[in-house]
């Protein structure tokens, strides 16, 4: 993980976003909304940026923050992102409205293991993007990576969670339960025989799965 005057260098430098998105960066940070990182969304943003996905699917919207930055940074993107929090979907509604990019964002309100059917009728995706339950992360992968195309790539967020994956104890006993899924679910990533995982050091920590190629394709 990087140091605190990295990250403050890093963001010092950054573009300027504009004041709908500052508007909500505050909105999070007064009502204790978690939101990305700002240097790991930008790192995901220039990811994305080369991938060129035609078709985004995000689990755990929030209030539509990072939809938002993707929409706006993929003009020609399609975005379906979950919400099972009413008043978070509410506000991310909202937000969405406001926005000139919010025309190309789907936002589907429920539990994200509930709505396979839902989620299907806008895909197939290029990219799945992971955020929301920690627990859970395993099973969104399980359910939502059968949608995704055949160069599709899956990335999942806060897997590094402050860094406590790296510690050997955690007092908190939910801390505690939540640092030991997220290990599972990286350790299941990096040994998973269907896909290819490098984990980023960046922001809150961003896993990025592609697909193995069959063996034809790697000769």
């Amino acid at each position: 993980m990087m140091n605190e005057k990295v990250i403050n260098y890093i963001e010092s430098i950054t573009r300027k976003r504009s004041p709908l998105l500052k508007e909500m960066e505050h909105f999070a940070e007064e009502n204790n909304v978690p939101i990305m990182e700002l240097v790991g969304i930008e790192a995901l943003l220039g990811i994305l940026s080369i991938q060129q996905p035609s078709r985004i699917l995000e689990i755990g919207t929030a209030i539509g923050y990072s939809a938002l930055r993707m929409a706006e940074a993929l003009p020609g993107t399609e975005i379906t992102t979950i919400e099972r929090d009413e008043e978070r979907f509410g506000a991310a509604k909202d937000y969405l409205t406001r926005s000139e990019h919010g025309s190309r964002i789907h936002a589907l309100f429920g539990d994200a293991l509930e709505l396979q059917e839902e989620v299907k009728k806008h895909g197939p995706y290029d990219a799945i993007f992971i955020d929301a339950a920690k627990g859970q992360y395993q099973k969104f992968f399980d359910l939502y990576s059968t949608m995704l195309t055949k160069d599709g790539v899956v990335y999942s967020d806060n897997v590094l969670f402050k860094g406590l994956v790296a510690e050997e104890e955690v007092e908190q006993k939910r801390i505690r339960n939540l640092v030991k899924k997220l290990k599972k679910y990286n350790e299941w990533l990096m040994n998973h025989e269907e896909y290819e995982t490098s984990i980023l050091p960046v922001g809150d920590g961003i896993a990025i799965s592609r697909k193995r190629g069959n063996k034809s394709e790697q000769a």
